[in-house]
């Protein structure tokens, strides 16, 4: 696996091609192309894309607490103050299109995960 490069989300709605982005290194602007999709992206949409690109990621959602339980690589859904919302947890550091490069959880209620492998 690559080194992560953070990606801010284009607008508020794009923190899904933004992890898209991070994950498999292809710029943002062509993962809405391939998507054709600007806005809010569905889990169905993340994972049919991660596949195409050579990723694999798990079908099962599971929860967590803290970020001793997360693995090595992962999409997060987190429900935030404001939203749901798409973000990204890579060996140890968070990447989140919305809050930056972060060392636990953006401040959020509840918080999935699916593991990513390649």
């Amino acid at each position: 696996m690559k080194d992560i490069v953070f990606v801010h989300e284009p607008t508020d709605l794009q923190c899904g091609q933004a992890v898209l982005a991070m994950i498999t290194g292809i710029n943002v602007g062509n993962v809405c192309r391939e998507l054709g999709n600007e806005r809010e992206t569905k889990l169905a949409e993340m994972k049919s894309y991660l596949s195409v690109h050579g990723y694999k990621m798990e079908p099962q959602r599971r929860e967590a607490a803290e970020k001793s339980e997360l693995p090595p690589l992962c999409v997060l859904s987190l429900e935030t103050p404001r939203c749901w919302h798409w973000s990204l947890y890579a060996y140890g550091t968070f990447y989140d299109p919305e809050h930056g490069v972060l060392d636990d959880f953006p401040v959020c209620k509840r918080k999935y995960y699916w593991e990513v492998t390649q």
